[in-house]
């Protein structure tokens, strides 16, 4: 392989790279309604888009680039957080804040419901986790030194 051809590979995988920009977990809900107001008043997350017009089951919330998205399905299709079914793999979202501090406060104030409070909340990880309306438990942290 000339340098040229290694040049234009090495580009292409960078460029492959930064292709992706962003994912949008999404969350089966008993209560759509419930699950918007949570993440809209409590965590301040604004409302994307709820639909169809006439009988929304669907949403979408975000937050500085974030997103989430909410759907009820049925009456018999219930939320089914990560942790109800493997205790120990307790988070349905990881999203990596640049201040977990400063966020850790606001929800405080808020009245978000933490699973743990700010912390290592696993190595190398300074941050907390929260359950949302539904159940479902997004940790909030960044790589930091213990």
């Amino acid at each position: 392989m000339n340098s040229t051809t290694a040049e234009s590979t090495r580009t292409n995988r960078d460029a492959a790279r930064k292709n992706l920009t962003a994912i949008n977990p999404f969350f089966i809900v008993d209560n759509l309604q419930a699950s918007i107001a949570y993440y809209t008043e409590r965590m301040g997350f604004q409302l994307d888009f709820q639909g169809p017009a006439d009988d929304p089951y669907y949403g979408r919330v975000s937050r500085d680039g974030i997103g989430i998205m909410l759907k009820a399905i049925l009456p018999d299709v219930h939320p089914r957080p990560n942790r109800t079914q493997h205790e120990w793999a307790r988070w349905d979202a990881f999203i990596y804040t640049l201040e977990p501090d400063t966020l850790f406060t606001e929800f405080t104030q808020r009245g978000v419901s933490f699973v743990k409070q700010l912390s290592f909340i696993d190595n190398g990880l300074w941050g907390f986790e929260v359950t949302d309306a539904e159940g479902y438990v997004l940790a909030f942290a960044q790589v930091r030194d213990e």
